[in-house]
């Protein structure tokens, strides 16, 4: 995705915008665009970004990231990989009560019965992915790699 053509639009729009008054405006509104040309680009990264996280939102086992390849953005689909549920030697030993709503507790049934796997080994994939130490801080931020 070329951000360079949405920037060039603005700063044309800014213009045409601009054109209604006087040189000295067209002057100041040239000026403007100009000094706005990185907080454009800056500001439709990060509505890209959130765009991404409501798309992921959105997906089952898969989130988007906002890659960027030299200054150009990438939409990209990467597909989560479950950790197995438990060590192979570690059995099923502690026990907890969770109480919770209703229309999760289906949601959570549906998602088992999909992935062929019971409810409690669903829990327990979630569990184990959410408290992985090598995931990296969750929240609204841009994640993803440079490329060159």
């Amino acid at each position: 995705m070329q951000l360079d053509g949405y920037v060039h639009a603005l700063r044309e729009d800014l213009a045409a915008v601009a054109a209604v008054g006087d040189d000295a405006v067209a002057q100041a509104a040239r000026l403007l665009a100009l000094a706005l040309d990185s907080a454009l680009g800056r500001r439709l990264l990060e509505a890209l970004n959130e765009a991404a996280l409501e798309l992921g939102d959105q997906l089952d086992g898969a989130h988007v990231e906002v890659r960027l390849a030299g200054s150009e953005p990438q939409l990209v689909v990467v597909h989560d990989e479950r950790p197995p549920a438990a060590a192979p030697d570690e059995g099923y030993d502690a026990r907890i009560t969770l109480r919770l709503p209703e229309s999760l507790k289906a949601r959570l049934e549906a998602l088992a019965a999909r992935d062929g796997v019971s409810v409690n080994t669903l829990l327990v994939q979630i569990l184990s992915q959410g408290t992985d130490h090598r995931r990296h801080g969750g929240g609204r931020r841009l994640t993803g790699y440079g490329q060159s």
